[in-house]
């Protein structure tokens, strides 16, 4: 079967992990990062979308991503594993640290070309999941918002629960276009990720 048809068509390999921006790759590659709560799936979604099982790491634990990840793809570009925020089970000094360099490398990192923000179907838009919005808003950065675990959700639950996202998402100033439903377990949206990424990290660099 075609790759494409799978909704594969980012082939990844690990690069290595950075603590925040101060120690990110200085080789001015095109990036999209991944970014969303401790308990969204995000490791999940990067990983079908490369079509591999354990690229990023997942666990049980919401969390677990505390590093920078960075993903190189033999097609050109790179992609990044944020760390989660606004549920991990931590002190909240080291929260509030983490939010901040999540913050810092949205606003101010030169190499990056887009964002998708992973959020529960069940539970989208929550006040972390609005600031990141905002912090997209003010960076001038596109981001993909999809509702990851939409198989958890009925049919009719998933037709609302994107009209309501969609609805949200226009009172922010963003389109439909913006939105996906989406599932890690079913592939559902991959390919339309897919695609969307490929077009970020293919555009002409800019400076930011």
């Amino acid at each position: 079967m075609n790759s494409v048809q799978q909704g594969v068509i980012l082939t990844a390999r690990f690069l290595t992990s950075a603590s925040g921006l101060a120690d990110a790759p200085r080789d001015r590659i095109a990036e999209v990062a991944f970014v969303g709560r401790s308990n969204v799936g995000k490791s999940s979604v990067l990983n079908r979308i490369a079509g591999a099982r354990k690229l990023a790491r997942t666990s049980k634990t919401p969390g677990r991503t505390q590093l920078f990840n960075y993903f190189d793809l033999d097609a050109g570009g790179r992609l990044v594993d944020l760390p989660g925020y606004g549920y991990a089970k931590v002190p909240v000094r080291v929260s509030a640290i983490w939010q901040k360099r999540v913050s810092a490398y949205v606003c101010k990192r030169a190499e990056l070309r887009g964002l998708v923000l992973v959020m529960d179907a069940r539970h989208p838009f929550r006040e972390s999941d609005l600031k990141m919005i905002e912090a997209c808003s003010s960076a001038g950065l596109p981001f993909l918002a999809l509702l990851n675990k939409s198989d958890k959700l009925s049919r009719g639950e998933r037709f609302r629960c994107v009209q309501k996202s969609r609805e949200t998402l226009a009172s922010l100033g963003y389109s439909a276009d913006d939105l996906i439903s989406f599932s890690a377990h079913t592939g559902e949206g991959a390919n339309v990720a897919c695609i969307w990424i490929r077009q970020r990290l293919d555009a002409q660099m800019d400076t930011r």
